[in-house]
């Protein structure tokens, strides 16, 4: 954990990063953020692999990714879930974030790069996916899927768990709901041959389902969870674990 930065640093390092940003912004990747569908309304048009070398001159700072937040500015949202301490992070930062989460970009890297790092995980994602917000409920998937990524000291039993998450949301016709949901179910999936074959049973039932998202959902999932690379690969991360 970094030391606490006082509130005259952080305000004059806020004002130093948007001038950096500002500078390098332009109207071409403001265009092709529109493209990706990436829909905000402060957005200076900085690439991720610009803002890269800016990360590198940031210590981490759970003071100034709150104040880079709270500025709206789209690509400041992004450098703050990549400096913010998630040993640090609480439940109600997460809610305030996710509540104000304007596109996929930001609902994604705030769950990629930061929440799923802290011990809120699977409360979070059940709650959320509860929501009617689309990147609220988003977020709910995004976080399980990033998890199964990343947290390599969970347990099955906490993935298994969520699986009912997933079948309730996948009727959710919205582009970013469905897509959240598949990504989850298809990262859990991946993670072990206990989850492919219980996320396997799930896809499954989806793809028979009267819903047309519920079926895409199913069947997109299947086509990578039945792959042979892919049940090859876990049976021999089991094999390796001694799992049988």
């Amino acid at each position: 954990m970094s030391a606490t930065k006082p509130a005259s640093s952080v305000k004059s390092e806020v004002a130093r990063i948007l001038a950096w940003l500002k500078k390098r912004g332009t109207k071409k990747n403001r265009d092709g953020m529109a493209r990706f569908g990436i829909v905000t309304p402060k957005a200076f048009g900085v690439s991720m692999a610009t803002m890269k070398t800016l990360v590198k001159s940031i210590d981490r700072s759970h003071e100034l990714a709150l104040a880079l937040w709270a500025t709206g500015w789209h690509e400041a949202r992004l450098l703050a879930a990549l400096i913010d301490e998630p040993e640090r992070v609480t439940p109600a930062q997460m809610d305030a974030w996710a509540k104000s989460f304007n596109n996929w970009a930001d609902c994604d890297t705030a769950c990629f790069q930061l929440f799923d790092r802290t011990p809120h995980v699977f409360k979070k994602a059940a709650q959320w996916s509860k929501r009617r917000e689309e990147f609220v409920k988003r977020a709910a998937f995004a976080l399980l899927a990033s998890a199964a990524l990343h947290d390599k000291k969970a347990d099955d039993a906490a993935f298994l768990r969520a699986l009912p998450l997933i079948e309730r949301a996948a009727t959710d016709e919205r582009n970013f709901v469905k897509k959240g949901v598949n990504w989850a179910l298809r990262a859990m999936g991946e993670r072990s041959t206990k989850l492919n074959n219980a996320a396997t049973v799930v896809a499954e039932r989806l793809a028979k389902s009267e819903s047309a998202s519920a079926r895409w959902i199913g069947k997109d999932a299947l086509r990578q969870l039945k792959r042979p690379a892919t049940l090859a690969r876990l049976a021999r991360r089991s094999a390796k674990a001694g799992v049988k």
